[in-house]
């Protein structure tokens, strides 16, 4: 049997899924809850300087008759007092010494209020920190939250006012509101950060009510831009981590990913694009923390199929698979093939094709249906036929190689071919 053990810094959890920082880590109740569900650690909601909630919160954007595929917050760190928090934090530990305890910070812009508030942390005997540069409502106004992440100079002194103090990991969350996360990465690891984690949620709006022409979430008839997570944000989560694990500098630390992992295939995905851990939020909120059990029993499943004796046999596999399109093959080509057996004659690939691509599909009129075959010679192979069609396996793609060698942008221009051989 496949082992989920993880060891992030010296951290060790029985498996790689840690609740992320937000409402189910909240409270003593919350955590005691997830622990005995399964869950590996948890990333303590952010604790700092005292703040008050407003009510309504949450938003969502709904899809094709799945509820919550994108999920919008406007709520701050936690609002419950400080002391009670730690006492907490401690507790946990002590009922459940194996697990990962993780707090996520973010003290007012000093040294002495950071210098602090590390100092009360430690005592309860947590793990590790996670600094919260990355909250994009609510805390900017101060110089806080996203503010810091995005200004790496910034992000790069309050990292070295924690390491001058802090005993334990310091893990730096990073925010996905900028053009590349990068700049800041390398900044704080150069100022002694030992970890990164991302992403934090994404400014959003998520929609409006077509009745009182306010924006979601509702509050006396103002909203403001909140946080965007959920299944919905995994593609831009995975892109920006991807820019971490292939950076030079910030590859050099361990990194915990985070973005809309809702199954272990989510998981996996980030693991491969080099997280040692995964936090998850959304999906526990919509579908409860026994979730974790698919998510262990998936992931165990797949490692055992692959031949992967433990998690550290298959992080960062899928790195160097992500390149630049200039050094893509363009000798590679896919011809669509549709399997006339499976077809249910909906004309979905033909309506596409036809309207927005290559009219590279068919259409012979028939009776009782019609029949869509593909124009060889047409198809380009771009899969959107393939993408559209609701039957599972019924387009493929079929490698034509337009020549065996391989060949990228750069060489075809270096040899002067014409572009119509290509």
């Amino acid at each position: 049997m496949a082992s989920l053990y993880t060891d992030f810094l010296g951290i060790k959890s029985p498996n790689p899924f840690w609740l992320a920082s937000a409402p189910p880590t909240d409270k003593k109740i919350n955590v005691l809850r997830a622990f005995e569900a399964g869950w590996g650690g948890v990333v303590w909601k952010t604790l700092g300087s005292q703040v008050k909630n407003v009510s309504s919160r949450y938003s969502s954007v709904d899809y094709g008759g799945h509820r919550v595929m994108g999920f919008n917050n406007i709520e701050l760190i936690s609002d419950r007092p400080l002391d009670l928090n730690l006492r907490e934090i401690e507790e946990c530990i002590k009922l459940f010494p194996d697990r990962a305890m993780i707090v996520s910070l973010m003290a007012d812009n000093d040294r002495e209020s950071w210098h602090e508030m590390i100092k009360k942390v430690e005592d309860t005997g947590a793990h590790g920190f996670e600094l919260n540069f990355g909250c994009p409502h609510g805390m900017t106004e101060r110089g806080m939250g996203a503010t810091v992440g995005q200004d790496p100079e910034i992000a790069a002194m309050i990292v070295e006012w924690v390491m001058e103090k802090a005993t334990i990991p310091v893990i730096t969350k990073l925010t996905p509101n900028v053009h590349s996360v990068v700049p800041t990465g390398r900044a704080v690891v150069k100022a002694g950060s030992n970890a990164l984690s991302l992403i934090n949620t994404i400014q959003s709006v998520t929609g409006i009510d077509l009745d009182t022409l306010v924006p979601n979430p509702y509050v006396a008839g103002k909203s403001v831009f909140g946080g965007y997570c959920g299944p919905a944000v995994k593609p831009i989560a995975l892109k920006f981590l991807t820019t971490i694990s292939q950076d030079s500098i910030t590859n050099k630390v361990p990194i915990s990913g985070i973005g809309g992992v809702t199954t272990w295939k989510d998981a996996v995905e980030f693991m491969l694009l080099g997280s040692t851990s995964v936090q998850v939020c959304t999906a526990a909120m919509t579908h409860g923390f026994r979730i974790i059990e698919d998510l262990c029993e998936g992931m165990e499943n797949w490692m055992d199929e692959k031949g992967f004796k433990t998690t550290k046999d298959f992080i960062g596999l899928s790195v160097n698979n992500i390149t630049n399109w200039e050094s893509l093959d363009i000798n590679y080509h896919h011809i669509a093939n549709i399997d006339q057996e499976k077809c249910i004659h909906c004309g979905l690939c033909y309506i596409a094709c036809e309207d927005t691509s290559h009219q590279s599909i068919n259409l012979d009129y028939g009776k009782p249906y019609n029949k869509y075959t593909i124009k060889e010679d047409e198809c380009v192979g771009c899969n959107l036929c393939q993408l559209i069609c609701p039957v599972e396996d019924c387009i493929t793609m079929v490698e034509h190689r337009k020549a065996p060698e391989y060949l990228n942008w750069i060489e075809f221009k270096e040899k002067g071919l014409p572009l119509n051989d290509h």
